[in-house]
């Protein structure tokens, strides 16, 4: 009797704690992860630490979080990673591809956990999604590229009769891949597309500049500065009266008119369960970088019928309808 009390207990435990806390636990180790990305504090820095308590890592207790942001000044990044490397962190989460290529820089042995809306084997990060190899594994925004090309498609389907789309991107060079694709596919479409950088944060020359090309709708390029800077963007958008695509739901509950993207908290927390396998011994370079596969159309149907926009019914039937 008593035996089996004690495994009821134990499994009383387990279900309390999580599936990874009693594993995770180790007594008196503490493990040290770095956070590097090129903004400031953005969703992940706080999703991904909730996940990971959820594993059995706490902030404060058996676990510390080095983070570190380049608050757009893309030069910092190689310094904060030697930084990180220095420290002796356990394991880096790179958010980007430019993070991303300064941690690899810094460091071939400790584990990179890389998260983006880029392709890392068209960047030469990696040798191939399903075995990437050495020190990098990672959790990506979208598969077959970045998804770029299906959101333009959407867009066009909103304005079909907009034939010059603008692309509002940050100045970053690994944006590069990503204003390619787009521009790709808009000549498959027949359209023309106007990429606008955004210097310095100056969104009021990005959207003057938007407005001197004459576009009819706009494409907001999936961007960790975009995601920070969103309720500017979508403020903007609306003072210009351009319907436009969006990289997350966020967006579109904040007021921008629709999206198409995969969840957001889903992946942070995709990027914990793989800093789980690899504090517990697994091989980045081994393990598969993740692809979602779900992907989900999100319109605000209040900000549609402020741009005096007629949606197709088989559009809508097909979204997530925010009042």
């Amino acid at each position: 009797m008593t035996r089996r009390r004690q495994f009821v207990n134990a499994v009383a435990v387990s279900l309390l704690t999580g599936p990874g806390a009693l594993r995770a636990q180790v007594p008196g180790r503490v493990y040290r992860l770095g956070i590097l990305r090129p903004t400031g504090k953005a969703p992940l820095d706080v999703n991904v630490p909730n996940a990971l308590r959820e594993l059995g890592y706490v902030e404060g207790q058996n676990l510390v979080i080095d983070r570190r942001y380049a608050e757009g000044h893309l030069e910092r990044l190689p310094a904060f990673a030697r930084e990180q490397v220095a420290a002796k962190s356990d394991a880096i989460v790179a958010v980007g591809a430019s993070a991303a290529r300064a941690a690899m820089t810094a460091t071939s042995s400790i584990p990179i956990v890389l998260f983006g809306n880029f392709d890392p084997v068209a960047l030469g990060l990696v040798k191939s999604l399903g075995r990437p190899g050495g020190n990098v594994t990672g959790v990506l925004i979208a598969p077959d590229g970045t998804l770029a090309g299906k959101k333009l498609e959407l867009l066009r389907e909103v304005v079909p009769r907009a034939t010059r789309i603008g692309m509002l991107s940050p100045d970053d060079p690994a944006m590069r891949q990503q204003v390619a694709e787009v521009q790709r596919v808009a000549v498959a479409l027949g359209l023309t597309v106007a990429p606008v950088e955004v210097a310095n944060g100056d969104y009021e020359r990005a959207f003057a500049a938007l407005a001197a090309e004459r576009v009819q709708a706009l494409f907001v390029a999936a961007s960790t500065y975009f995601v920070r800077d969103r309720k500017e963007i979508i403020e903007r958008a609306a003072r210009f009266r351009l319907p436009a695509i969006y990289e997350w739901r966020e967006h579109v509950e904040d007021g921008g008119l629709m999206t198409y993207a995969t969840s957001l908290p889903a992946l942070h927390k995709r990027i914990a369960e793989y800093i789980d396998r690899i504090l517990e011994g697994a091989k980045p370079g081994e393990m598969p970088i993740e692809q979602p596969s779900k992907f989900d159309l999100v319109i605000n149907l209040k900000t549609a019928k402020a741009l005096g926009l007629a949606l197709p019914p088989s559009l809508l039937l097909r979204a997530e309808v925010i009042e």
